[in-house]
Parts: C-alpha cells; sequence; structure tokens
C-alpha cells in the first residue's frame, strides 16, 4: 500500500515592535490559543505547527527558508495580528518555495462594545494589517490561498483543511514517478502530451520499459504465493463464474493475482507511484492487466489506459490528495462511454475495458472472467461492481502544445435505471453539471479528453487551487457555466496563458 509522508503545516503569525512587549505578549498568546483549537477542532489532516512571532525582516526570511528545507513542511499559513510593514515580508517571499495561505482573520470574533480603546484597535489591527501583507503578495505576482472568516468556524476550519489536502498535492506532485509498460495508443492524440514540459512543470518522471521488463517479474511470482492472493480474492469477492468450470475459472483469475504480485514487486523495487498498459503492447503477458489494476490502484497507485500517463499521474496525485479523508468514497480512472439521453434521465455511463478503481464501489464486487476483444490474449479476469451515489470531480490534464490545461468538471453519480448483467466491468453513471448538453459542449470546447482521474473526495476548488499553485490554466464546468461565458473564457485564457 502506497502511504504519503507526514507532514506538518507552520502558522506564522506577523506582528511588529511599535506596541511594546505586552502587545508582542498577547500577540503570542492568541496565536497559540488559535493553533490549539483549529488542532482540537479534529478538521485539520496535517497538524498545524505554531512559530513565534515575526516582527523583522530578518526573522520573516529565516523563517522561510527553515520552512523550505524542512521536508515535514508541506505548507505555511500566514496571518497578520497587528499592523506588519510589508516591506519587511519580500526578501522572504521571494526565497519560499512553498505553498503558501493567507488567513485573514482575528483572535476575537465580535467588536467589545463597551470596552474597545484605541490600545485594543492598535492591537488587533487584522483587518489593517492583512490588507498591507495582501498587497505586497499581489504586487510580487506570488500565488496563495486566501481564506477569510474567524478562525473558530466550521466554515474557515474546513477551508483550511481542504487548503491543506492542495498543498500536499503541490508537494507530492514532484515526487511522483510513471512508469509506461508499452507506449501510446498509435493515432491517439488526447493521450499523447511533452513529457519533458510535464516534468518541469509538475516534477512527474515519466518513464518507459518494454513489457517483457515486467514479463520477467510476472514470471518469478512463486506458486505459493499466487494461492495465498487467490485465497484472499475467493475470500472477497463475489464469484460469477458464468457457467464455465471451477478450475478453469481459478486458472484464469491465478494469472491476474501472478500479474498483480509481479507489477507491484516491480513498481515497488524502481520506486514508481503510477503507470500505463496498452492492450496492443502485451508481450509476453498472458491477459491484459484487468484484475491486478484494479487492485493496484486500490492500493493506492496511479493508472491510466492505453499509455495515458497525465490520468495516471493525475489519478495517483487525486488519490494523495484524497487519503486519509472522512467516510471517503473513493477515487478511480474513468473513460467517457455511452451516453442516456433519454429525457429528465440524461447522463455519461462511465467505465474502461476492465480498469475501474474498487474504492468507488458501492454494495458487493463481483469477480468474473471474460472475453476481451482487444490484446489477443486470455480472457482476463476483473471485478465487477456499480458506483456509490453523490457529488463528484471529474478532471481531464490536456496538453494544448503550448501549455497544458485542467478541466475540472462538478459531476453528479447516480444509480442506473436498470441493471447491466451482460456488461462485465465496474461502472459509474454521472450527469455532468449544469446539464449534460451544457456540460458536455464546454468539455469539448475546452478539448477534454475521454480519460479521466475522478474522485468522490476532492471539491472543484481543490482541484483549480492545484492548477493555479503549479502555474498551468484551468477551467470549470459546473452549475453556473454557460457556453457563452465559457467560450470568452477559452479565449481570455489563450492571452494569459500563451
Amino acid at each position: 500500500m502506497l502511504k504519503n509522508k507526514a507532514y506538518k503545516i507552520w502558522f506564522c503569525t506577523g506582528s511588529q515592535d511599535l506596541y511594546g512587549d505586552e502587545c508582542l505578549r498577547k500577540v503570542a498568546e492568541h496565536s497559540k490559543k488559535m493553533v490549539e483549537g483549529l488542532n482540537a477542532s479534529g478538521k485539520l489532516p496535517f497538524e498545524l505547527v505554531w512559530r513565534p512571532t515575526l516582527i523583522s525582516q530578518a526573522s520573516i526570511r529565516a523563517e522561510f527558508n527553515a520552512a523550505n528545507n524542512d521536508p515535514e513542511v508541506a505548507g505555511v499559513i500566514t496571518w497578520m495580528h497587528t499592523f506588519s510593514p510589508a516591506k519587511m515580508w519580500i526578501l522572504g517571499l521571494q526565497e519560499y518555495k512553498k505553498p503558501l495561505c493567507h488567513l485573514h482573520t482575528q483572535f476575537n470574533e465580535e467588536i467589545p462594545y463597551d470596552e474597545i480603546d484605541m490600545d485594543f484597535m492598535n492591537e488587533n489591527q487584522s483587518a489593517h494589517g492583512d490588507r498591507e501583507y495582501g498587497h505586497i503578495v499581489s504586487r510580487m505576482g506570488i500565488e496563495r490561498k486566501v481564506i477569510v472568516g474567524h478562525w473558530a468556524s466550521e466554515r474557515v476550519q474546513d477551508s483550511i483543511a481542504s487548503w491543506m489536502r492542495t498543498a500536499l498535492g503541490l508537494m507530492e506532485s514532484s515526487h511522483i514517478r510513471v512508469c509506461r509498460f508499452g507506449d501510446n495508443m498509435n493515432n491517439v492524440a488526447v493521450t499523447e502530451g511533452d513529457k519533458v514540459e510535464a516534468q518541469i512543470k509538475f516534477g512527474w518522471e515519466i518513464d518507459h520499459y518494454n513489457v517483457n521488463d515486467l514479463v520477467e517479474y510476472v514470471n518469478a511470482v512463486s506458486e505459493g504465493d499466487v494461492n495465498a492472493l487467490l485465497d484472499e480474492y475467493y475470500s472477497k469477492y463475489k464469484i460469477i463464474d458464468d457457467g464455465r468450470d471451477a478450475a478453469e475459472f481459478r486458472k484464469h483469475v491465478a494469472v491476474q493475482a501472478k500479474q498483480e504480485i509481479g507489477m507491484e514487486k516491480f513498481l515497488v523495487d524502481n520506486d514508481y507511484h503510477a503507470f500505463v498498459t496498452h492492450f496492443g503492447m502485451l508481450g509476453g503477458l498472458q491477459q491484459l492487466p484487468g484484475l491486478a489494476v484494479q487492485r493496484l490502484m486500490e492500493k493506492g497507485y496511479g493508472f491510466g489506459g492505453e499509455g495515458d500517463w497525465k490520468t495516471a499521474a493525475m489519478v495517483r496525485l487525486m488519490k494523495i490528495m484524497a487519503e486519509g479523508t472522512k467516510d471517503a468514497k473513493g477515487t478511480s480512472f474513468m473513460e467517457d462511454y455511452t451516453y442516456n439521453l433519454v429525457p429528465g434521465k440524461e447522463g455519461i455511463l462511465q467505465a474502461h475495458m476492465l480498469e475501474v478503481c474498487p474504492t468507488v464501489a458501492d454494495g458487493d464486487i463481483s469477480m468474473r472472467v471474460c472475453p476481451l476483444s482487444m490484446g489477443n490474449r486470455e480472457d482476463p479476469a476483473r471485478l465487477v461492481f456499480t458506483s456509490k451515489v453523490g457529488k463528484g470531480v471529474a478532471t481531464s490534464l490536456i496538453d494544448l502544445g503550448n501549455r497544458f490545461r485542467l478541466i475540472v468538471n462538478a459531476v453528479e453519480c447516480k444509480k442506473n435505471d436498470k441493471p447491466m448483467p451482460k456488461l462485465p466491468v465496474g461502472t459509474a453513471f454521472w450527469t455532468p453539471e449544469p446539464n449534460l448538453e451544457v456540460g458536455a459542449e464546454a468539455w469539448i470546447l475546452a478539448g477534454g479528453a475521454h480519460h479521466t482521474a475522478f474522485s468522490y473526495d476532492l471539491t472543484v476548488d481543490q482541484m483549480v487551487d492545484w492548477a493555479a499553485g503549479m502555474g498551468i490554466e484551468s477551467v470549470v464546468i459546473d452549475k453556473d457555466t454557460t457556453i457563452r461565458n465559457f467560450k470568452n473564457e477559452l479565449r481570455w485564457n489563450s492571452i494569459a496563458f500563451k
């Protein structure tokens, strides 16, 4: 199982020494209580660490560079308790390299009407200090998340928690390594892309191996290990043999067990976190990996079909960002297949030939062995299920030649009207916001792919913030989308992101 690092977020408070030591004592006391309260809320995915009050250029610069050099720090939250002259923040901000959040808040929720005096006004100047600080960050063109509201409110705490997950995605992006078993599917445009530019922009390493390098690992798996994993499969999944002989069925499933073990060992030995396969480049593999891929995605690996390394990396990234979410509903590779155009029941059936992650499954998961027309290999075993209902986000990262664009679509997953007993794959059925007609038209206008990285556990805002942190274009398709405005946004972006 792939696991994330244990990150922390620093909480840095800005002030100055104009109002004396007693004021600074209160500033430190307030910020400590805020950090303690935020950690005690139970909402934050990572520990928030209080840091001493920053009152000079030297202390600010040292603090930001210490954050840069600490591998456990995933980002910094800044807050100006009093007025903090912003010129002293310039050098520290110039040298800072990690995600930044500006929390625009204040210690007290309400103005103390009966007691307020100028001492209180001078001490509690967040409305003043945060604007001064915000000005210099904007003038310097530094990307940051701004969160406004009282620190103890659930809305603000949820926003901080959400940003922390985006910060994790920004930090971990540079650690993603994608293994390509084979190449992209011939003549397909949207799965192609500039791997050098992807490494420059996102930090992703995208490597290529002959699929027979993997075959050596698969062939080296012991029979005992295969049988142990088969026992796990048979205890965990509902067996649908479709009238096949039990021994023959088990032989087909054993191939996938052997592939799962061999692929995971290859990925671990070579430190990869995402991978792709292609049904046209199977070399000595007996089956197209199906159940094996599904199980590896469930363990946290990213995947893309037909050599789609961009989607594989995005699936891994979104799994990282969603890890540990309370009541998580799942993250997976998906593909747009076919429409339901019945009025009032419009939607898109999502699936793939085999490889949909079982984290999104609702209810029983079945195991079946069925023919596959692609690949010219044995009938592969796969996990079959329908996906959960609820809101989710579908993303497509595309290469436009001169830049990357992230397309983010809010979707509503629904139950199918009827069962599909002859369709032996994992499926989801969703309606894009604002509706199928506008959502599909906007997706096509933006150049969206047929493959998506999908999650129930992330939001549109988190993905937009990730794109902004990476310095790439993003476009959103949601309940507020109109085609006229969307076309204008694409025109403006073509100039802004040249």
